[in-house]
């Protein structure tokens, strides 16, 4: 096999839940192989390095082995090399707009500081 689409492989090598979310992934320009951003028809080969930004996290992977078929996770982890930055440490996340366990509703006030913080207003 010379090579395989990148949509098919992401969720083979289970970076995404599903095919649809991968290929959603790819039409948004959240993956990029080789840095250059793909669609999700796009081939990738062994060697080739894939970023793909989701969540609060980047990945950074490079090929392995090429593969179609969804399989188990210890055999999907040899399919790739992961050059992914260290995740930020729990304590680091700012942990604001949290109430206390029944407080009951925000206030209108409450609501617009909220919304301040969060970068919505």
């Amino acid at each position: 096999m010379d090579g395989t689409r990148v949509d098919r492989w992401l969720w083979a090598v289970r970076l995404f839940p599903t095919r649809s979310a991968s290929a959603a992934a790819c039409r948004a320009g959240h993956v990029q192989v080789n840095d250059t951003r793909v669609k999700p028809a796009a081939t990738v080969r062994v060697g080739d390095r894939v970023r793909v930004r989701g969540g609060e996290r980047e990945r950074v992977v490079e090929v392995v082995r090429l593969i179609e078929k969804r399989v188990g996770a210890p055999i999907a982890a040899e399919c790739l090399i992961d050059h992914s930055p260290p995740p930020p440490p729990r304590e680091a996340r700012i942990a604001f707009a949290e109430r206390p366990r029944g407080a009951g509703r925000p206030t209108k006030r409450e609501r617009r500081e909220i919304d301040r913080l969060r970068g919505r207003a």
